[in-house]
C-alpha cells in the first residue's frame, strides 16, 4: 500500500516540482512502484514529462477533482493516468485553477484529493503530490490526503520567511483534519555551499527547527543541469548522470526509504 507524501511549502522556487520528479524517477531506479500527482494549475511537473501542451491533455487531475465534487463516478485509470520513463503521473492544466475557487464553496472540501488517491493506494509504494505555491484549498487537499509531507527550502532569506506559518498549516491539518500526517523533514534545496549566506541560513535552519522536525541528512546542491534538465523533459539522472544534484537525489531517495 503507498505511502502518499506532500513536497510542499507555500513559497514558490523551493524546488517542489523539481524535487518530485527527480525524487519520483530515483525511487523508480530503487524498484519502487511511483505515481506523481501534479496538483498545481501551472502544470510545470506535467511539462517536465515532456507534455508540450498540458491544457489539452482531458482528463486531467482537475476533471477528477470536478467529479468527486459532483459525486460522479471516476473515468478508468487508464484513461487519466500517464506514464513517463517508468514513472506515472497525473497531469494538471490551467482549468485546476477553477477548481481552486469552487473548493472555496464546497462541503467537506478539504478531502476531495483523498477521495481520488485512496483508491490508488494498492497499485503503487509511494504517491507523490506536487503541491502549488500557496496555503490556500489546493495546498489543504494535499495536505489532508498525505500521510507525509516533504518541506522543500531554499537556503535564502525571503524563501526561510514563511516556513514558520507553513509549520503552523501542517499542525493545524493534523489536528483539525488529517491526524495521521506527519511531517517526513525538512529538504534543503539549491545550496549553494561557496556562498556565506547560504551557510548562515543553513545553519538558521538546523537551530530553528532541528528539535521540531526532521532535518534530511541529504541537501541538494545548487547546479545549472537542473534547469537543463527540466528542459529537455527529463530527470536529472538521465540528463546528466554524474550530475551532484542526481547523486544527490539518489542518496535522499535512499535516505527516504530508510525511514
Amino acid at each position: 500500500m503507498a505511502e502518499i507524501i506532500a513536497i510542499a511549502n507555500q513559497k514558490g522556487g523551493v524546488g517542489k516540482t523539481t524535487t518530485t520528479l527527480n525524487l519520483a524517477y530515483s525511487l523508480h531506479q530503487l524498484g519502487k512502484r511511483v505515481l506523481t500527482v501534479d496538483f498545481d494549475s501551472q502544470a510545470n511537473l506535467t511539462s517536465c514529462y515532456g507534455i508540450e501542451n498540458p491544457n489539452a491533455i482531458e482528463p486531467n487531475i482537475s476533471h477528477l477533482m470536478m467529479a468527486r465534487m459532483e459525486e460522479d463516478e471516476l473515468p478508468d485509470k487508464a484513461a487519466y493516468i500517464k506514464t513517463a520513463n517508468g514513472v506515472d503521473f497525473i497531469p494538471s492544466s490551467i482549468s485546476l485553477s477553477v477548481v481552486d475557487a469552487s473548493l472555496r464553496l464546497e462541503m467537506g472540501s478539504e478531502m476531495m484529493l483523498a477521495g481520488i488517491l485512496e483508491g490508488l493506494r494498492d497499485d503503487y509504494d509511494y504517491i507523490l503530490i506536487d503541491t502549488c505555491p500557496s496555503l490556500g484549498s489546493l495546498t489543504i487537499n494535499a495536505l489532508a490526503a498525505a500521510d507525509k509531507v516533504i518541506i522543500t527550502v531554499n537556503p535564502q532569506l525571503l524563501a526561510m520567511m514563511g516556513l514558520q506559518d507553513f509549520m503552523k498549516t501542517v499542525r493545524k491539518i493534523k489536528k483539525r483534519i488529517n491526524t495521521r500526517l506527519e511531517v517526513s523533514g525538512i529538504l534543503l534545496t539549491m545550496c549553494d555551499s561557496r556562498t556565506n549566506l547560504c551557510k548562515v541560513l543553513k545553519d538558521q535552519v538546523y537551530d530553528e527547527y532541528n528539535k521540531v522536525v526532521p532535518i534530511f541528512n541529504t541537501t541538494i546542491p545548487a547546479t545549472v543541469k537542473v534547469g537543463e534538465s527540466i528542459y529537455y523533459g527529463m530527470s536529472i539522472q538521465q540528463y546528466s548522470p554524474k550530475a551532484t544534484a542526481g547523486i544527490a537525489y539518489r542518496e535522499f531517495a535512499k535516505e527516504l526509504v530508510a525511514l
